[in-house]
């Protein structure tokens, strides 16, 4: 068995040097303050709202949107270069983009970009952001607040049909859990299974 130890901690490395994205936005006058999203090449994301949060929020996005988001990486040569656009905009928060691969790591970060290929891998993260934050609020809402249920699917529905939401099929689980349990108000149950019906027509 000897042979398995070499084994294990070749397919550490090989896991630890795998290739992901790291993001995170930094404004104190926004709630939460500071967010950040980690994605690896396989689609496991972790989404935190502190740098020392041990807990995140997991999530795993489709082959589809994780091959997008790191496309739009290679075109941005994995954060090499700047990308500031240097003109007096308003502060919307300190953004950094991270790339680790093979042991190495460039970072950039920025307030605006004028680059198409900035600003749609931005939004991707914020996305995933929107994403983690609907499903924390609609998880806690299910556990302490059944009243506030129906809010929190409301939210949902509205990111849902603005197309804000993505890895859709983290919240089946939350959704049908819902649907099927009398002890929500009715309204919040139709809506639930609703919804997930919704997120079932949309898979491929």
């Amino acid at each position: 068995m000897k042979w398995l130890v070499p084994l294990l901690f070749a397919g550490a490395l090989a896991a630890a040097d795998a290739p992901s994205i790291f993001y995170s936005k930094s404004f104190p006058s926004s709630k939460p303050p500071y967010m950040e999203v980690t994605l690896d090449q396989a689609g496991n994301g972790a989404y935190r709202e502190a740098v020392d949060d041990d807990q995140p929020v997991k999530f795993h996005l489709s082959d589809a949107e994780t091959r997008e988001v790191f496309d739009l990486a290679a075109r941005l040569d994995h954060f090499k270069h700047p990308l500031e656009s240097g003109l007096k905009v308003a502060f919307m928060g300190t953004k950094t983009f991270r790339w680790e691969a093979d042991g190495q790591k460039a970072e950039v970060k920025f307030n605006y970009s004028e680059d198409p290929s900035a600003q749609a891998l931005a939004d991707w993260f914020e996305r995933m952001v929107e994403s983690e934050q609907r499903r924390i609020q609609l998880e806690t809402a299910a556990k302490y607040d059944r009243l506030g249920v129906d809010q929190a699917l409301r939210e949902l529905w509205s990111s849902l049909d603005r197309k804000r939401l993505v890895a859709l099929e983290q919240y089946l689980p939350m959704l049908d859990r819902i649907a099927n349990n009398e002890s929500y108000m009715h309204t919040a149950r139709m809506k639930a299974a609703e919804i997930g019906a919704q997120i079932r027509a949309a898979k491929p």
